[in-house]
């Protein structure tokens, strides 16, 4: 069997894998929140900066920064200027959904309960034997 190792010498990035196995998130969104913790930290994130260099058009940009919020992974904020415009919008993002457990392994995945578990009897018989010996009765009477 061939094994096949990647050299990470440069230009590479390492992350979380917790929005990988987030079953909540589309791959789109895991995809788009993955471009955007491998970008350098002076980027300046904005819709059309991400979909300049993505295949994805401003709108499906803007789409996925929703899902993203929805879950968690995104925060939005618009600063004013001193003029009391409208100046730029700042995103904070996470590797993690904010308030998420940080020894989480994979979300959505809780203790399971093992306090006076459900213990009923359960039929040990395999059906299709019972139908067979039914049937060599059956047979046998007849």
């Amino acid at each position: 069997m061939a094994v096949f190792r990647v050299e990470k010498n440069a230009n590479y990035t390492t992350m979380c894998n917790y929005h990988l196995r987030d079953q909540n998130l589309s791959l789109k969104a895991k995809g788009l929140l993955s471009l955007f913790l491998s970008l350098p930290d002076e980027w300046h994130y904005s819709t059309r900066g991400v979909a300049a260099i993505c295949k994805e058009g401003v709108d499906s940009v803007n789409s996925t920064l929703r899902e993203l919020e929805e879950y968690g992974y995104l925060t939005r904020s618009q600063k004013r200027l001193e003029n009391g415009r409208m100046g730029e919008i700042e995103y904070v993002i996470y590797e993690m959904p904010d308030g998420a457990l940080p020894d989480a392994d994979f979300p959505g995945t809780g203790s399971p309960y093992t306090e006076n578990p459900d213990t009923a009897e359960s039929c040990t018989e395999n059906p299709r034997e019972i139908k067979i010996e039914q049937v060599k009765k059956e047979q046998v009477l007849k």
